[in-house]
């Protein structure tokens, strides 16, 4: 049996169907699939469109490497003077005011919110088919973009005008959502899902509620509060039937051997108690052998004694003030203070010891 050798000059320089050589092939493999992800995905930028801050750059690269950028269809969007009609020729829409809102605050309620609240915008079939119409095209316009670029590097000029559209975008977003924050509030007060906590299901509420201002198409003739309703209550169905779930797999009841333990706490709090009782016993046998002059600065001081027994609601008074009653300077107290706990402190240790 004949065996082709081939020497290494001439495996390194043949190519494949492909145009690489062996080595270049196995240089190929050894890159990982996420590293070759991430080469393939990653945007190209001209040198003047590096122009743009980092915050810019992170949304510009968000933005072209998204799978999707949806947005609805509408016949107007087509037609030559298009942006003109939608956003010169459109009514004005006013602007709510979120100062309100408090969604996690025990004494909110959704009727009392929507009635208290002046800054409540209620929008009519006109005017959110102005926003939607408004929001959809700027939408639209990004994905156009989008596609003019394709896999070639982004200039200074398309990266602008491409952030610009989308912050429009985000912009009448933002707006639609906040005028219809009231209505999330209004659907998780009329949900019995007292197993699910309310600032979640608020969240849950929220999160819906962006996502049906992306679906909704105001072509249709329906107000967007009848779309929204239905896609909050889905949302507050979906949590509740994960949050059983997650208990069917964990189940768990109250334990008290769970609790953590406050047995240091009793003990040190019983310690103190029974050192309290010992020191009024040493104050009044005077075991720590103190002058008058150390047993009243004590008693003064910690309301001990016959202090407390002429007043049983005595408070202790300052170094100052007990200075004035023996007639001292406080810093002389301090140092009587202090020669007395000495004492006392020694004669409770002996009593232990004993």
């Amino acid at each position: 049996m004949a065996i082709c050798v081939r020497s290494h000059w001439t495996w390194g320089r043949e190519r494949g169907k492909d145009g690489y050589t062996m080595p270049q092939l196995l240089a190929k493999k050894r890159t990982s699939p996420l590293k070759q992800a991430q080469l393939a995905t990653k945007v190209k930028l001209t040198s003047t469109a590096k122009q743009l801050n980092a915050l810019e750059q992170q949304t510009l690269r968000a933005i072209i490497e998204a799978d999707k950028y949806d947005y609805v269809v509408n016949d107007v969007f087509e037609t030559k003077n298009a942006e003109k009609t939608v956003f010169i020729d459109a009514e004005e829409i006013p602007r709510p005011d979120t100062s309100w809102y408090h969604p996690v605050m025990d004494n909110l309620t959704a009727i009392k919110t929507i009635k208290n609240n002046t800054g409540t915008v209620l929008l009519t079939a006109a005017q959110e088919r102005v926003i939607f119409t408004q929001f959809n095209y700027c939408r639209f316009k990004v994905c156009q973009l989008k596609a003019e670029v394709g896999n070639k590097p982004v200039g200074i000029t398309k990266a602008r005008t491409m952030l610009d559209w989308h912050r429009k975008a985000e912009a009448y977003r933002d707006q639609i959502a906040q005028t219809n924050l009231a209505l999330v509030l209004a659907m998780a007060k009329r949900t019995r899902m007292s197993e699910v906590d309310f600032g979640d299901l608020v969240s849950e509420g929220n999160m819906a509620l962006l996502r049906a201002v992306d679906k909704f198409d105001v072509a249709r003739g329906f107000k967007f509060s009848t779309y929204a309703c239905r896609a909050i209550l889905k949302a507050f169905s979906r949590s509740g039937v994960k949050l059983s779930k997650y208990r069917q797999l964990f189940p768990t009841d109250f334990d008290p051997k769970l609790e953590r333990s406050n047995y240091m706490e009793k003990k040190r709090a019983s310690h103190e108690d029974d050192c309290v009782d010992e020191i009024s016993t040493i104050m009044d046998e005077n075991r720590a052998e103190l002058t008058d002059i150390e047993q009243e600065v004590i008693e003064h001081r910690f309301a001990l004694g016959q202090v407390r027994e002429q007043n049983p609601e005595a408070s202790p008074l300052t170094l100052e003030q007990v200075g004035r009653i023996i007639g001292v300077t406080k810093e002389r107290v301090r140092q009587i203070q202090n020669k007395a706990l000495d004492k006392i402190r020694s004669s409770l240790e002996q009593g232990y010891l004993d």
